[in-house]
């Protein structure tokens, strides 16, 4: 596909990546009610705005999916190194909420983690492991409101 970039709006390096190990590509059409596709077509789906009627999905579920599968592997890293054995049943939570403040827009994060059978010390080790591991976590430390919380 022919690019031709009039002019980069903005290209921040925090961190410099020094290995690429994989890259999520996605094609949006029609913004909130439209279609997002990947290019190896594994995703394929309809977009509906929050609330409105249609069979999509929106962006913040999508964030809470993701966000969910992401910090679950990173659960599972952390205990492994810490020699701590997950319950097969742990499963996470998440909602990720859209509004307002001063008219302008905003998303806020909960992440219920659940780790029944689990001591509370050791849920409670691997739950800060995993947010202080897991890229969706770093992205959005300091930059949202995320509230979590561990049931066990």
């Amino acid at each position: 596909m022919e690019s031709n970039i009039i002019q980069e709006i903005e290209n921040t390096s925090i961190i410099n990546i020094s290995k690429v190990l994989y890259s999520g590509k996605v094609v949006v059409t029609g913004g909130r009610d439209g279609k997002a596709k990947s290019n190896d077509e594994k995703l394929d789906i309809e977009l509906t705005s929050p609330g409105a009627k249609g069979n999509g999905t929106n962006p913040e579920q999508l964030l809470a999916a993701g966000w969910s599968a992401c910090f679950i592997g990173a659960m599972q890293l952390g205990a492994s190194k810490m020699k701590i054995s997950l319950p097969t049943e742990l499963f996470v939570n998440t909602s990720v909420d859209l509004g307002t403040h001063d008219e302008e827009y905003f998303l806020q994060a909960h992440l219920e983690i659940h780790l029944p059978g689990l001591s509370i010390d050791d849920a409670k080790k691997v739950v800060e492991a995993a947010h202080a591991t897991c890229p969706y976590s770093k992205a959005t430390r300091g930059n949202i409101n995320v509230k979590i919380d561990v049931v066990v």
